[in-house]
């Protein structure tokens, strides 16, 4: 029994150790909520860059939450023409480092309810807490709620949002 209950934690080891070797990229690839975000990341040219060495934290926008846009945005962001302004709005959804939440919420507690970070865009979110949970303001006070927080990869942390946060 010993030997069985070793190999099983073997195993469990083994698929922890590979899960963690998956980009934020593979994360996002393998949640059927995060479709239109991949094919946004592949139209920008994105993927090798979020496969790098990192790490990321990633505000991943839901399918819903592109649907929320006036209509027609996402196409037209995911035209060739408007590669920049897509590569934009993404980058916008990326922190350098690895926030995981308590980060996040210490962040907050230690800036008197309101941490202000810097993405990869060169803009800012301002994150707080309502209800206990972390809410994101863009640089034109649209929110988005963080619904599901620390989905580990290799190199970073994804945090599920229900809107897209847009820089300025």
């Amino acid at each position: 029994m010993k030997f069985f209950s070793f190999a099983i934690a073997l195993l469990m080891g083994a698929f922890i150790t590979v899960s963690a070797q998956k980009t934020v990229v593979d994360v996002a690839v393998g949640s059927k909520a995060h479709t239109t975000l991949v094919a946004a990341v592949k139209a920008a040219g994105l993927v090798e860059t979020l496969q790098g060495a990192g790490p990321f934290t990633v505000f991943a926008p839901v399918n819903d939450a592109f649907g929320k846009l006036p209509a027609g945005t996402v196409e037209t962001l995911l035209k060739p023409e408007n590669k920049a302004q897509l590569t934009k709005v993404l980058t916008y959804h990326v922190v350098a480092g690895n926030l995981d939440a308590a980060a996040v919420v210490k962040a907050i507690q230690d800036g008197k309810g309101k941490a202000v970070v810097k993405t990869v865009s060169g803009g800012s979110l301002t994150a707080s807490l309502k209800d206990g949970k972390v809410i994101l303001t863009d640089e034109n006070g649209g929110v988005a709620t963080v619904t599901v927080t620390d989905l580990k990869a290799g190199n970073g942390v994804i945090h599920v949002i229900d809107g897209v946060v847009l820089p300025k």
